[in-house]
Formats: C-alpha cells, structure tokens, sequence
C-alpha cells in the first residue's frame, strides 16, 4: 500500500515509518525538518496549501496523522503552536481526507482520559462527562470531536488510537519529553530531576507502539478507537530506581515530590480491544527497553 505518515521525522512516527516499510509498504513521510530523503515533504500540517499539494501528486492508500504539538507543559507554554498544529491541522487532514478518499489512522492520547480514576476503557467518553486537565489533553479530545464530526457529517473513514507514554530510543531529551526520557538524561549526567510518588503509568516501548500502529492497515475498521500501551503498571519511582540501578548511581540528585497538579494521577488501561483486533502484544518489557534507552542516550550524547 501507498501510505503517508504525518510527523513522520517524530519519536513514534519514525518508528513506525520503519516499520511500514519493513512490511513492503511504499511510505511517504511529512514533517517540519530539512530533509535529504526522495520520500519526503517539509510541510506544517497547520498550513492548507503545501498540504494539498502532496494529495495532488499522490494517490495514498492510508494516512498515519501523528503530527502534533506534544506535551502538557509543552502546550502551557507554547500553545499558539499547539493548537494550531493540533486542532487546524487535524481539521486539514480531515478535509483532505473527505477531497481524496483516504483511510486514515490518528494518533491521540491517553491525557484525554483526564481525571477518570478506574480503568480507562474506550468508551468511557461515550458514558460520562470527562474533565481534561490541560491544553494538550484538551486538544487532542477536540481532535477526535473533529473526527467523530466528519464521520458523522462526511463519512470519513477513521482509526482514533489512544496512546499511553511511549519511550524508547529516538527520544531526544527535552523537558517537555517523556518521564522516563528525563529521568535517563538527567540522571546519565548525574542532574537533579523530580519523581512523582502518587502517579502511575503503563510505558509502552517505541517499538511495540509502531506494530500496533502498522497492523491496524492490516484489519482497519472505521469508527473504531483503541488504547496502546504497556501491560506493566508502575510508579514512578520504580522507573527511576531501575534506571540508576542501571547506571549504579544513588537517588541522592532526585527530589521526590507526592504528585504533579494538571495530570492524570493514575492511568490504568483495557488494552483487549488492540490485542482481540490489532493482534497487540506489548513484546519490551521495562527491564529491557530502559538498558536500551539509557545505551541509545549515552551513544548520542556522547557518554
């Protein structure tokens, strides 16, 4: 199949690029990098125009729309970008979709289950009113009204996948990344950083995160949403702890602190509907996806 995959230059994006073409797949990719590659288009999806000039020169079979603004504080504090990458530019991709006539797959985020406090199941959203607790969470559930929208108004044909904190090499470290990606940088470099004792998570490993993403082209049912993540419920210090176990450093830099305001505290997910369609099997555990994270760290930066 012909696919293109939006934020394809990302930490799950590029992941999955490899993937699909792993499979035989013909992949094209955009993204807002300078690029060499043949397959490849610089292109902000908040802009209408460059966009409609790749579906002009090109008959895609499935679209992967991952390009997004990501991160609670990242959307604090820079969320001029954040919702217009987030909210007009999933509203472009769906008008696109309903010109060309392309099957896509959106990637949205378990933050959209706000404060829910039980297990967060695909449909909780359909039973009761969820509060999310910041920009970033609030964007992504207003990119999946958009969808519902244009399915119901268009018939557009979509796939909204939830996915819950990925990690893994290719994670550059920002402070707007990932807890476990903070916690491999900061602590490779023996700098202070900040664990959060009430909270837990389930972390999903890039890689894993990409086949359940490429098998979806495989059995893609429209309409349908799905959770990603991990099947190791942890806390947060557990993380951290493994991750100086593995450098044999002390905890002596980390400053614990009970819990982070503005994000859900506890994420407990139903992943059966992924492993009943998507044949999901999260494959990494901690155990080895953090040695492998904290190598990757310590070869590009040098350590």
């Amino acid at each position: 199949m012909k696919i293109l995959v939006t934020g394809g230059k990302g930490v799950v994006g590029s992941s999955l690029v490899r993937e699909l073409q792993a499979r035989g797949h013909e992949v094209w990719l955009c993204d807002l990098k300078h690029s060499h590659e043949t397959n490849y288009y610089r292109c902000d999806v908040a802009k209408y125009r460059p966009l409609h000039e790749i579906f002009r020169h090109h008959s895609f079979d499935y679209v992967y729309h991952l390009a997004a603004e990501f991160g609670r504080w990242n959307g604090e504090d820079h969320y001029e970008e954040l919702w217009m990458s987030n909210a007009v530019g999933t509203k472009n991709l769906l008008r696109l979709q309903e010109e060309f006539g392309f099957k896509m797959v959106f990637t949205s985020s378990s933050e959209v289950y706000g404060d829910y406090d039980a297990v967060m199941q695909e449909d909780v959203m359909d039973k009761q009113e969820i509060r999310q607790m910041n920009d970033y969470a609030i964007s992504k559930w207003a990119n999946e009204l958009q969808i519902m929208n244009a399915e119901a108004m268009s018939g557009n044909q979509v796939v909204r996948v939830r996915i819950f904190n990925t990690y893994g090499p290719g994670e550059y470290y920002t402070p707007y990344r990932s807890a476990i990606a903070i916690f491999c940088y900061k602590a490779v470099y023996g700098l202070p950083y900040t664990v959060y004792l009430n909270h837990k998570r389930t972390s999903v490993y890039t890689d894993d995160c990409a086949v359940a993403l490429a098998n979806i082209a495989d059995n893609f049912k429209a309409g349908k949403v799905y959770n990603i993540a991990g099947s190791e419920l942890h806390d947060m210090k557990s993380v951290s702890d493994m991750i100086l176990q593995y450098l044999g450093k002390s905890d002596k830099q980390v400053l614990y602190v009970d819990e982070e305001r503005f994000t859900t505290r506890i994420k407990i997910p139903d992943i059966s509907r992924a492993i009943t369609d998507l044949n999901y099997q999260p494959s990494v555990s901690l155990k080895e996806g953090i040695p492998r994270t904290v190598e990757w760290m310590k070869k590009v930066y040098g350590r």
